[in-house]
């Protein structure tokens, strides 16, 4: 997976990218996504739907689910049974963002404090696995074997992704291949799978299919690219997140990469030093900022995110003009543009 680099410039009078359209566009779906998931979140535990409800009520856009009824809007789908299977993802990635937080001892999700800081990390890991289990409850109700394969390959994906990062962690040698192998694992598996369960539901040829699967995964790549330049631009409460978790963790993301193989000698030794966790103090998350911003490995890193999301783009090329498509566009434009 490689890139073609395009200078990242905002047009003169150019609308800002908005993800407005896409949210007009799904509104009504999503009134019914969320039914499902308010429903199937629900247990005789009270810890599990109150810790569920920690995180699924947090805020989050529901882009993932958001792709599912976008897709099916875009192909002219006319029955429901996306509904279940939008709640399905929503939960698949729920679940994976629990047991992230674990895993990553991170202590804000989505502006607040994270379900392992309020319930502990059993309890997070635990309901974790009862999203799954409902996720899976969701696809065989909806009694397609190709639904099924597709989001459970998903989740295979992404643990496979996830395990890749937490081997390629605190390991300078890590290539910008390495990492975009990574991202497309654990984040752009499931913009795929989501998107293209739309044209399964609708029974859309295999070049349709194809093609809502491309626009999905160069989404979430672009999507994952800027979530990582953040890590390096942005404060707490734009991303939801603590500043320099990333740093502090000893992720490989590519602000890094970059800035580690554009330093001198003594950026270098910084690097290696800060990503093996012996310099992760507040003055040297600070000092770490500057070199990527000295570099200007930030705007590097969105220009490779805007030649994905270009890609998302063209991969609708196919489909007729129209609201849907419109939509669908500018979002990955938006995903790029967040935080700019």
């Amino acid at each position: 997976m490689t890139a073609e680099i395009v200078p990242l410039r905002k047009a003169s009078g150019a609308p800002e990218a908005s993800i407005d359209a896409m949210l007009g566009l799904t509104a009504s779906g999503l009134n019914a996504v969320n039914a499902v998931i308010l429903d199937r979140m629900q247990s005789e535990i009270p810890l599990i739907p109150s810790l569920a409800g920690h995180l699924i009520s947090g805020g989050g856009k529901r882009l993932r689910p958001m792709l599912t009824l976008a897709g099916a809007e875009l192909v002219g789908y006319q029955g429901t049974r996306h509904y279940k299977l939008a709640a399905a993802v929503e939960f698949i990635h729920t679940a994976t963002l629990l047991h992230d937080d674990v895993v990553d001892g991170s202590e804000m999700r989505r502006g607040k404090a994270a379900a392992n800081i309020i319930f502990g990390n059993p309890a997070t890991v635990l309901v974790g696995d009862f999203l799954f289990s409902r996720a899976f409850e969701l696809m065989t109700e909806d009694g397609s074997l190709k639904v099924l394969k597709i989001l459970s390959s998903a989740s295979a994906i992404i643990a496979e992704g996830e395990v890749a990062q937490l081997t390629s962690q605190r390991k300078i040698t890590t290539s910008e291949q390495r990492y975009l192998d990574i991202i497309g694992s654990k984040t752009a598996a499931l913009f795929a799978a989501a998107s293209r369960i739309a044209a399964v539901v609708a029974e859309c040829s295999d070049a349709e299919e194809q093609a809502l699967d491309d626009y999905g995964r160069n989404l979430g790549i672009a999507f994952q690219l800027v979530d990582d330049a953040l890590d390096y631009s942005s404060d707490a409460a734009e991303m939801g997140k603590d500043r320099g978790d990333d740093f502090r963790e000893g992720k490989m993301t590519l602000p890094v990469i970059l800035a580690y193989a554009r330093g001198d000698a003594e950026e270098r030794k910084f690097w290696e030093a800060a990503i093996l966790g012996h310099r992760t103090s507040d003055e040297d998350l600070a000092h770490a900022v500057s070199l990527v911003e000295r570099h200007d490995c930030v705007t590097a890193t969105r220009e490779r995110a805007r030649h994905f999301a270009q890609r998302a783009a063209d991969a609708l090329s196919i489909f007729p003009d129209g609201k849907a498509r419109e939509a669908m566009v500018e979002a990955a434009h938006f995903a790029v543009a967040r935080g700019f």
